[in-house]
This record gives C-alpha cells, structure tokens and sequence, in this order.
C-alpha cells in the first residue's frame, strides 16, 4: 500500500512534519509513507495555469495519483487551515486522482479544531473520502518529544500504527 504525507507546514522543526516522518517509520511492512517534496514549491495556484501546471503541481498530480490513500497533517494558523496546504489543495481541485481518496488528517493539537474543521471541510467538498477511523488528534504541541521520541512512545507509535491499519482497511477491505 502506498500513502503520500502531506504537511502545511515548511518549518524544519514542524511538529506535523515529524509526526508525518514517524508515520512513515511505524508503517507496518507492506506499507509505504512516502513524502510529498511539492508541496513547498508549488506557486500560488491559479486557474489560468491549469491547462499547463508548472512542474510542482505536475509532480503533486503523479504523487496523488500514485498514492492509495493520503496523510495530511497541518497547523492551525489564525483559526485556519494554513495557506501551505490550502494551496497545495487547490492544485488539487481538478484532479479526477484524488476524487474518493482515502485521506486520514493528523492534527497535534486538540485545541486547534478550527483548522481541522475547516481541513475537513475543505476535503469533503473536494470529494475526498476522510478516513475516521484513521484520523488522529494528539496533544502533542508543547510535549517536547523528538522524532525518535514519537516512534517508541508508547501512546504516540500505537496510535499511529493503528490509525495506518485502519487507512489500510480502507484500502484494501478485507
């Protein structure tokens, strides 16, 4: 099974980020979490340039295309979904790949519900097929666990597992 992470957050120390990246450590065999590199180089989306996307967006096009299901893992900056992933979605808006597509949305911080409403909201109108029993709410803003941290703890690591497991069902019903 292959999974395309998405973060809406470019920040070298991003806490989604991380998270994404010990998803793809924990991923049980036969799985894989691949990162979505595009994601930061995509220009501000602009219909006019649908007919020929530049490069960035033709590679988030192949990657979406390519993934059975996608992670996505974002902020919340201003009571909103960040600018970051909303313009990586927009590219998306067109793309008959990601009509249907199993998306599980991890987010770090319970309190930030608006963003993850919004996010949500944002996928269901795009026609994404939110996973919830794949989707994940952490309080891990303000915990202070590293990378290698998140992959043995023993509430992280479980929790990301089983929310992987659950997109695979979603995939690949038994």
């Amino acid at each position: 099974m292959k999974i395309l992470a998405l973060c809406g957050s470019l920040r070298a120390a991003s806490i989604n980020a991380a998270l994404l990246r010990t998803a793809a450590r924990v991923a049980p065999p036969g799985m894989e979490v691949a990162w979505c590199a595009a994601v930061g180089k995509l220009p501000l989306f602009n219909p006019d340039l649908e007919a020929q996307p530049p490069p960035a967006a033709l590679r988030l096009h192949a990657d979406v295309a390519w993934a059975d299901a996608l992670l996505i893992a974002s902020p919340e900056y201003a009571h909103g979904v960040t600018g970051v992933i909303k313009n990586a979605l927009d590219w998306l808006v067109s793309q008959e790949a990601f009509v249907n597509k199993p998306v599980a949305v991890f987010n770090v911080s319970p309190r930030a519900h608006h963003a993850d409403d919004a996010l949500r909201e944002t996928l269901r109108t795009m026609s994404a097929r939110i996973v919830e029993p794949a989707c994940l709410s952490l309080p891990l803003l303000g915990a202070h666990l590293a990378e290698n941290e998140m992959a043995t703890h023993p509430l992280v690591a479980p929790a990301l597992i089983e929310a992987l497991q659950a997109l695979q069902r979603a995939v690949e019903p038994e």
